[in-house]
């Protein structure tokens, strides 16, 4: 996978990230970045009763954007972000071109506004924005792009451990970037790290969190022989569950073969 991760940062450019939280305040790390990042809570269940307010001005509960069988793919961000966030949502675009799977089919994309300041009509204007940059017709129900008030957005960053912070010198927010990704009922499966994103990584992590209820066979099949390298945050190719397969197959093919020969042979032998 390229090298697409970042933090935000005081010029608005990119800073090295690993996908993990700063250590403690050293010369290596920028004022404007120690406290910010990102602490995995995989398996932790989102509160869904959360009320937060859609594009369309509505307020209604996070579960509203959560269906059977349906993982969604959560992205903190803010819409009015002048680098990273625009980087992680074009990222994601470019990713999901590549895919058959479409939002509100296999899943569902929520981009939520860690800026409690911000606005429906901000969030309207963005959501246009991304599905005119998409391309699929047909696909608008499934993105959903919403603010929240202060409370609920304190709750939720804490609930994924997104951690970020006012920038005043920059007039900016200072935070991570990740694609996290949420089963149907609500519980935090995977985190993406960065801005670019592997189409593989990207199906095996939904369908992952949907317990391979996206897709097909083919689908299910790479989840037995792909796992995930939290330290590269993607999948990696599992040698021993790709051997159980090839010796399942051969294990087949020789029985398909052999049991011909042993009818044949029983009759000669009457």
């Amino acid at each position: 996978m390229a090298d697409g991760s970042g933090f935000a940062s005081a010029s608005g450019g990119k800073e090295a990230y690993t996908g993990k939280e700063p250590g403690k305040v050293s010369s290596e790390v920028p004022s404007e970045l120690v406290g910010v990042g990102i602490e995995e809570k995989i398996g932790q269940n989102l509160d869904l009763s959360m009320i937060v307010t859609n594009e369309k001005g509505e307020k209604v509960p996070l579960s509203s954007f959560f269906k059977a069988h349906k993982p969604v793919l959560l992205s903190p961000i803010y819409f009015n972000c002048p680098g990273l966030c625009n980087f992680h949502l074009n990222g994601v675009v470019d990713t999901l071109k590549t895919m058959e799977w479409s939002p509100g089919n296999q899943f569902e994309i929520l981009a939520f506004s860690f800026d409690p300041k911000e606005t429906s009509e901000v969030a309207f204007k963005k959501k246009e924005s991304y599905l005119k940059s998409y391309g699929r017709s047909g696909t608008e129900n499934g993105w959903h792009f919403v603010t929240a008030d202060a409370d609920t957005v304190k709750k939720l960053t804490d609930s994924v451990g997104f951690k970020f912070k006012w920038n005043e010198t920059a007039k900016e927010w200072s935070h991570a970037s990740a694609a996290i990704i949420v089963s149907p009922e609500g519980k935090i499966s995977r985190y993406l790290h960065g801005i670019q994103f592997e189409t593989r990584d990207m199906k095996l992590a939904l369908n992952e969190a949907a317990n391979g209820k996206v897709g097909g066979i083919v689908d299910s099949a790479m989840l037995f022989c792909f796992k995930y390298d939290s330290h590269q945050s993607k999948y990696g190719l599992q040698v021993f569950a790709l051997m159980k397969i090839a010796g399942a197959i051969t294990v087949a093919a020789l029985a398909l073969w052999l049991i011909p020969v042993m009818i044949r042979a029983r009759r000669e032998n009457t």
